[in-house]
Formats: structure tokens, sequence, C-alpha cells
């Protein structure tokens, strides 16, 4: 066993000191004050800093970073494979230290992802700063704030481009324009909020994010927010709120779609109004089915055609992709990463926003 460790002495002094990393991090991360610590001073103002160098270009550096990572996988793969066979009588040895080398590297990648973003899992959320908290919702509350969602997105319909089928239009060259700006008034109103914003960036793949069933991803290793450009555009604004809410260090999914339809609605342009009362109503109209149908299609379907074929349009978009193998595999990831940090609903926890938002406009 000595002479194994001795052997590959640099691979398994890497290994445990990944594994040490990752064990401090479990341990302390219900400890606030230390996390808040290490996201306010370190790995935050790490992540802008990275983040400005990587917005010098309009290209996605996490979508450079995912194909280099992709071809060193396989490559390291056919490396490790082909000096195995060339190892011959040290064919078990040089197995094994390949093996260990994939898995510091995994490993590294994982404890740096638990520093740069897991840590805000564990810090001060939205509801704690702002006071406003997620609580059980009435049925009488949830066909309300649905109804007010519903009349002033039928109001903001008309504000908006549409092409000759009455479907939204809206550039997105012209949404992501705005994108640095949507947060300047709600900044008034939440002073903790303020952030430079560096804007969002249209991804290559994002056909590929939408079989993922991701509309953006922020990204803590290139401080990039990025957003799909190939789903339909007329939740674009509200999907680029969401990701500039990751910027400001709000990790749970739920506080950030909340922020996003609550920056969206009270900026000065019309697509993001539009986009964050369709992102609200959608939320609460799902609920308030699930508890009281015949109510939920009264809403529905008085709003106007042009916000119904919307609707329409973005259901069968994502209808495609629905029950693939790719997108099971990228929910059942997803759901356990937010589950291992402390989210016990997962994927689920994103139909919680409809507390919050009953909270705020009841």
């Amino acid at each position: 066993m000595k002479s194994i460790f001795l052997r590959f002495k640099k691979l398994h002094i890497w290994f445990f000191a990944d594994f040490l990393l990752l064990v401090a991090f479990w341990l302390f991360r219900t400890r606030r004050p230390w996390m808040n610590v290490l996201a306010d001073h370190v790995t935050g103002p790490f992540r802008r800093a990275v983040g400005q160098l990587c917005y010098l270009t309009d290209i996605s550096i996490m979508e450079v970073l995912g194909v280099l990572l992709v071809l060193f996988a396989v490559g390291y793969l056919i490396w490790s494979i082909a000096a195995v066979v060339r190892a011959r009588g040290r064919r078990g040895p040089r197995a094994y230290a390949a093996a260990l080398g994939a898995v510091c590297i995994a490993l590294t990648i994982c404890a740096g992802f638990c520093l740069l973003w897991g840590v805000n899992y564990w810090t001060d959320s939205f509801q704690d700063k702002s006071g406003i908290y997620a609580r059980p919702v009435a049925l009488e509350d949830l066909h309300a704030v649905t109804e007010r969602f519903a009349a002033e997105l039928s109001q903001a319909a008309d504000a908006v481009q549409r092409d000759e089928n009455g479907l939204f239009a809206v550039p997105r060259e012209e949404i992501l324009a705005y994108s640095s700006q949507v947060y300047g008034p709600l900044e008034k109103q939440f002073p903790f909020l303020e952030f430079d914003d560096p804007g969002v960036k249209a991804m290559r793949f994002s056909r590929l994010m939408s079989m993922m069933d991701f509309t953006g991803f922020y990204c803590p290793y290139t401080g990039e927010s990025n957003v799909n450009v190939d789903s339909p555009a007329c939740l674009l604004p509200s999907t680029v709120a969401h990701e500039l809410a990751h910027q400001r260090g709000f990790a749970s999914e739920q506080e950030c779609n909340f922020l996003a339809v609550l920056a969206a609605t009270a900026s000065e342009h019309p697509a993001y109004v539009y986009a964050g009362l369709l992102m609200g109503y959608i939320h609460l109209g799902n609920a308030l089915y699930s508890k009281d149908p015949d109510a939920y299609w009264a809403i529905r379907d008085a709003l106007p055609e042009s916000v119904r074929a919307d609707l329409s349009y973005n259901n069968a978009y994502w209808a495609q992709f629905r029950d693939t193998v790719v997108q099971r595999a990228s929910n059942k990831i997803y759901d356990g990463i937010l589950k291992s940090y402390g989210d016990e609903r997962g994927i689920q926890s994103y139909g919680t926003v409809v507390d919050l938002l009953v909270a705020y406009y009841r």
C-alpha cells in the first residue's frame, strides 16, 4: 500500500487535498456567518473579477470551456487506454494512475463549484435581506393575484412587437442589449440588489440547452450569465432577469424566478414588462390549475388571443423535448444537485415562487 502511495504520491496528495476541501465545505456549510464572509469577500469578488475578463468578448467562455472539457475527456480516455496497452507488465498500476487522475480532475471541478457557487446556497437569501417571506397561500389569494397578473398581461400584450401570426416578435438582439439596465428600477426599492450588470451572453449551443431543459445558465467558473436564444423569445427577457439575479449571488431558483418577475415588470422596456407578467402568470396559473381548474380556465379563456398564441407556441416548443432521454437525465442530475445543497424539493422548488408572488402582490 505504501509503495503504491509513494509511486503516485502527487496524485494521492491531489486526491486528499480535494477530499479534505469537500469535507470541510460539508461540515461548515451550515454556519451562515462564515458562508456570508466567504461569499461576500472571497468567492463573490473572485467571480466578478473573472467575469470582467470573460465579458471582454461576446463569445461565451463557458461554452468554449465546455467544448474543451469534452475534447479533453475524450483525449484523456484514448490516451489512458493506449498507455495501459503499452504498459504490458505494468498495466495494473498504469490503469490505477489513469483512473485516479480522472477522479482527481472530477473532484477538483466539484470542489471549485462548491467554493465558487455552493456557498451561496447557505448565505443570506433574498427573503432574509428583504423581509418578504414565502408563506402558505390561501386559494382566494392565489385566485386574486392570478387574476391581477392576467389583467396586467392583457394590457401589456399590445405594447410589444408582433409578427404576422400575432406572436411576440421583439428582436432577441434588442432584448439582450437592454439586459444591463433591467434591474435599475428594482435596485431603488432594494438597494442590496445594486450591481454593475455586465449583461448576458447568447449561447451558440442553445438547441442543446433546450434538449437539456435549460433556458439559461449562470457559470460561476467564468462569472457569465448565458441564455438560450433558441427557445421562444416571449420569455427571454424574464430569463435574462433570472440569470442576472444569480449574478447578485442568489442561488435559489425560486427566489431568482421571483426576482425575474419583479425586475422585468418594474423595468421601462415593454418586452421585459410583458415577459415578466407572462412568467408570473404561468407560475400562478399552474398553481391555480392544480387547486381549481375551473377558475384557471375562466381566467385563461379571458386572455387576449395574442397572449394565448404565445402560451401555445411556448408549450409546443418545449413539448418536442419532453420525456426524452437527454431531458430526463439532465433533470435527474440537476434535481440531485439542488437537493445536495439543501433544497429538499429539488426541481419542484421552482413552484414555490408562487408563495413569494402571492406574499408580495396580495
